[in-house]
């Protein structure tokens, strides 16, 4: 350890300010002392890595030493953040989603290649990182199968019971362009193809004759169906509904608003001519959005679950909603979601939030006997 590494590493608890700290990795970094970042991430894990609780000082410096070196191109970067992660990750699988999230918006796919090789003499990733990673770069429009390596690493038989695998090594049609995140050394930035349904609410009470209906949700459909905003509830203020019923006789769409405040959902009580329901046809591709949209950039106060498990999780909900089988082909679950009716909803009740991260969704199956619901909501 350099003299200058281990003077910032013992002085760190004392600072008010980490800037001046940030400041050096970052001059070195531009005098072409790459692994000088590294060594000193790799010196603060050392010391304060394993602390129970973290001083606010390391986790600052530490994810800005990470950005800088994944939003600079080049191997070299991707070498030493890969000798960054292997000190810092043993058991922490959101600093490794985190980090291919990182790369493989701030590096070149031809710059990655080396990872799926077994790294270089200096650096190697672990499995779970590459596993991560393969699906970041899918996400991004990467083509796997025009790179050996990544594709010769994808397709191997080992991989085929990791949860990943479940997922296509290519973009399907649904999924269209992904909402993700943007990186720069101070921050990002992301997209929020959801919130507070503000339009028009609809008239309740025209339609007189209704379908009897059969609650038949179930533990596991409800926790499939939440899936994608699980950690809406677990890491910040969320909670979630869900629901799935059968109906004796097909529901017209005129009749689906006063279908709905009948099922006794939590987030529809209330509603009414001064709460009103606002209810709007969307289409599969958008519904698959808010749902990975929650998935990988998460609630108020976390930060999801990143773009691969970001993407596991929106079709694992996707399927449950749309009547599908979650150990069904993902190309099977994309067939039924575009059979499907899709509905997003709102409303004024004191259930939601109404901040930012609201998401109302409703399917509605082929033959229209079935209708699932998802509601979710978070506030900062």
């Amino acid at each position: 350890m350099s003299d200058r590494i281990q003077k910032i590493v013992m002085r760190l608890p004392d600072l008010k300010s980490v800037t001046k700290v940030w400041d050096t990795a970052e001059r070195r970094l531009g005098q072409g002392d790459v692994a000088f970042v590294a060594d000193l991430g790799i010196a603060l894990t050392d010391r304060y890595g394993s602390s129970a609780a973290q001083i606010w000082q390391y986790r600052s410096v530490f994810d800005r030493l990470l950005r800088l070196l994944t939003t600079t191109s080049g191997q070299e970067h991707v070498e030493q953040t890969l000798r960054l992660v292997s000190a810092a990750s043993p058991g922490n699988g959101k600093l490794v989603r985190y980090t291919a999230s990182l790369l493989a918006d701030g590096q070149t796919p031809q710059d990655l290649t080396f990872v799926f090789a077994g790294g270089s003499s200096r650096a190697a990733a672990s499995e779970e990182l590459r596993a991560c990673l393969v699906h970041e770069l899918v996400l991004r429009g990467v083509t796997v199968a025009e790179s050996p390596q990544i594709e010769a690493w994808a397709t191997s038989p080992h991989r085929r019971h990791h949860p990943l695998a479940w997922l296509p090594l290519e973009l399907l049609a649904i999924e269209e362009t992904p909402p993700l995140p943007s990186y720069s050394v101070g921050g990002g930035s992301y997209s929020m193809p959801y919130g507070p349904q503000d339009g028009p609410g609809v008239t309740l009470g025209r339609v007189t004759r209704l379908p009897q209906v059969t609650d038949t949700t179930t533990e596991k459909f409800s926790e499939a169906a939440a899936a994608a905003v699980a950690n809406w509830a677990e890491e910040s203020n969320g909670h979630s509904e869900a629901g799935r019923y059968d109906l004796t006789e097909p529901v017209e769409t005129e009749a689906l608003p006063d279908l709905l405040v009948t099922l006794g959902l939590q987030c529809l009580n209330g509603v009414g001519p001064r709460k009103r329901l606002a209810l709007s046809s969307c289409r599969p591709e958008q519904a698959w959005r808010m749902l990975f949209a929650a998935a990988s950039t998460g609630g108020a106060y976390n930060n999801g679950d990143y773009g691969a498990y970001g993407r596991l999780a929106a079709w694992r909900s996707l399927a449950a909603l749309s009547g599908a089988s979650t150990a069904a082909p993902v190309s099977e679950v994309e067939r039924n979601a575009q059979a499907c009716d899709w509905y997003s909803f709102g409303a004024a009740t004191k259930w939601f939030d109404r901040v930012a991260w609201d998401i109302g969704l409703v399917s509605v199956a082929p033959g229209a006997r079935r209708i699932s619901v998802l509601a979710a909501t978070d506030t900062d």
